[in-house]
């Protein structure tokens, strides 16, 4: 009897070693720190001080940060400022906004070249930036429109809305108009900003870009404006 009994104290003993040594570590709670990842940030240096800034203000990037600055420069000496503060931080893309207003046709042309040989995005209008927002309401085919109609024509376009759009002082692109900037066609059900970018690359594709300050109307910030839709 005692030998059995020493035999069942040995056997729960040994089994008791063997559910220690099997036991597994109490699990770490504490969750190892995630590996930030930096949003690439977008500097987009703009000719003028209110409009083009306003306008790219409004737009809510998600994935991306991005800096809208209104230098008052112009053209060649736009970029050469785009380029001097591309230098002070790192940006993972800069854009350079000017239009071709009354500026010598070769200052505009070469500012284009200048830029992107700097390995910059432009994003030019011919005539104004205004006319970039003329074709969220209006299909137009390019060709002239004078640059001192532009204002006019955005307000008729606007006054359905009783939206008002001050490009004679102020200039700026305020909450009320981006939001029909962004919102919807009433007779495309497209969203408006889908169709300027299509109207606006398709005049940009009827011209071979050999002269941009000869072809009226057109602009490229719909390559800016595509790459900003990326992020939000």
């Amino acid at each position: 009897m005692k030998n059995k009994k020493e035999e069942q104290i040995a056997a729960r003993k040994k089994h008791k070693e063997l559910l220690k040594k099997n036991r597994r570590s109490e699990p770490d709670l504490e969750r190892p720190t995630p590996n930030l990842i930096e949003k690439p940030t977008i500097l987009i240096v703009c000719e003028g001080e209110n409009t083009e800034p306003s306008y790219f203000n409004q737009f809510k990037l998600t994935s991306a940060t991005i800096k809208p600055v209104g230098e008052g420069y112009n053209t060649i000496s736009l970029v050469k400022r785009a380029y001097a503060l591309s230098q002070e931080k790192k940006y993972d893309q800069v854009w350079c906004v000017f239009d071709k207003d009354d500026f010598d046709d070769n200052d505009f042309n070469n500012a284009i070249q200048i830029a992107s040989g700097y390995n910059f995005g432009v994003g030019y209008s011919n005539q104004a930036f205004e006319y970039w927002l003329i074709l969220h309401f209006n299909d137009h085919q390019g060709g002239g429109i004078a640059r001192k109609d532009y204002n006019q024509i955005i307000n008729d376009l606007l006054k359905p809305f009783n939206v008002n759009y001050d490009g004679k002082k102020s200039k700026l692109i305020n909450d009320a108009f981006f939001e029909l900037l962004d919102g919807v066609d009433d007779k495309t059900n497209e969203k408006r900003i889908d169709l300027a970018i299509k109207r606006a690359e398709r005049n940009h594709k009827l011209h071979n870009q050999s002269n941009p300050a000869k072809e009226e109307s057109t602009t490229t910030v719909y390559l800016l404006v595509q790459e900003l839709l990326k992020y939000v």
